[in-house]
């Protein structure tokens, strides 16, 4: 059973289907794209894990996940453990990992480096309690995904505002205001895979951001390697693997995302068991030929799971989200010519006379491209000046 539906899941679907294994998607949606490539839809909400695991009881499944679909985690977890299938790891700890004020909490309390943070389930108790701010400050919500709901704030004046946004992308009302970690380089977020408790396979990115867009603080683009030096990455994964140790996680694909402050400190920011959203698993596959996508769809049903290993990049790697800078109707896209022969992949989600939205969040991009490069200075030239080289015209 895989939740959700969106395209997201279509590589999974493709990776289940190769190795002969009956999928059936989940969701309260039932146009949802990826139902039209399963083998069955069931209709029910994925954030409802009591529903979820009747449904799972229902059709007597193997296996159960929710790749690159953040709000499903939880239920996926709860239905592993209820069931007795292979879990990714204890239901306690995927509920730690899945919500951002628990999560600062699990971390402060056992030595990691996290920045200050509290959470609230009241506006008012929030707006009481401000003695304590640094600005900037980061107001999100503790259980949403793709960036929706989250402002960052530099004075008072803005904080009840963002409150609001932060309140109504809440899926249970719980919001957690945090200090702004300033990052020195790049922020990363990407996928890394966990097998049987060990970290076999680790990537670090470079992910970018759109400053024009309506929401400056939902991920635009990727590249690969990141801006990390190597003690730095080396850093990381050891706080990563001690992370995922104490809280006796065993496999899955992980989305994770760290930066490196200015103050010189490595920090995990969110480290979630389940594929990427922005297809990052498809752009590693790419990029090192290991296929963290199989490996799951394996691992859920309790099949082996081989070519997980650490593999270096073969070139340097660039993703951009496409989007549209406002609402309107989508005309066409254009690439610079130059750049076709580093195009690996186009994927466009949209047709000339659609309506699109302005770039609020992950759910308004209009479609993936990938690249390939063989040198590290074509790739910056092209990832640090998108607007300049890929076009989306739009009539308002």
């Amino acid at each position: 059973m895989l939740l959700g539906g969106l395209r997201y899941l279509l590589p999974v679907i493709e990776a289940a289907h190769q190795q002969g294994y009956y999928v059936i998607t989940a969701d309260y949606l039932p146009d949802n794209i990826a139902h039209k490539y399963s083998d069955e839809y069931v209709n029910v909400s994925i954030v409802d894990k009591e529903a979820v695991l009747q449904a799972a009881q229902e059709h007597n499944i193997d296996g159960i996940i929710s790749f690159a679909v953040d709000p499903g985690v939880i239920s996926a977890a709860y239905v592993q453990e209820q069931l007795h299938l292979p879990q990714m790891g204890p239901y306690s700890s995927v509920a730690i990992l899945q919500n951002k004020d628990h999560f600062r909490h699990f971390l402060a309390e056992h030595g990691f480096n996290v920045p200050a943070a509290k959470g609230y389930t009241s506006k008012t108790d929030a707006q009481r309690d401000t003695a304590w701010f640094h600005f900037p400050m980061i107001v999100k919500p503790t259980d949403s995904a793709g960036s929706k709901g989250v402002t960052r704030i530099d004075n008072i004046e803005e904080y009840e505002k963002a409150l609001d946004e932060a309140f109504s992308k809440s899926i249970s009302g719980h919001v957690i205001v945090e200090e702004f970690i300033e990052k020195a380089g790049c922020s990363s977020d990407t996928d890394s895979f966990l097998l049987n408790g060990e970290l076999k396979f680790v990537s670090f990115n470079a992910q970018r951001f759109d400053e024009k867009a309506v929401n400056p603080y939902t991920p635009a683009a990727y590249s690969w390697p990141s801006t990390f030096t190597k003690e730095q990455e080396s850093y990381l994964t050891s706080e990563l693997q001690r992370l995922l140790t104490l809280l006796k996680m065993q496999t899955s694909v992980f989305n994770i995302e760290t930066r490196i402050g200015t103050n010189g400190k490595a920090y995990i920011m969110e480290c979630t068991p389940r594929g990427g959203g922005n297809r990052l698993s498809e752009m590693l596959r790419y990029a090192t030929g290991v296929d963290m996508i199989t490996a799951q769809v394996r691992a859920a049903v309790g099949d082996s799971v081989e070519g997980i290993e650490q593999k270096p990049y073969n070139g340097h790697w660039a993703e951009a989200i496409l989007h549209a800078d406002k609402d309107g109707t989508f005309e066409q896209l254009q690439i610079d010519s130059q750049y076709s022969a580093n195009i690996v992949d186009i994927d466009l989600w949209v047709s000339p006379g659609d309506k699109v939205s302005g770039f609020n969040g992950a759910n308004d991009a209009i479609g993936t491209l990938k690249m390939r490069f063989d040198e590290e200075s074509e790739m910056l030239e092209f990832i640090n000046n998108i607007t300049k080289h890929v076009h989306i015209y739009c009539n308002n």
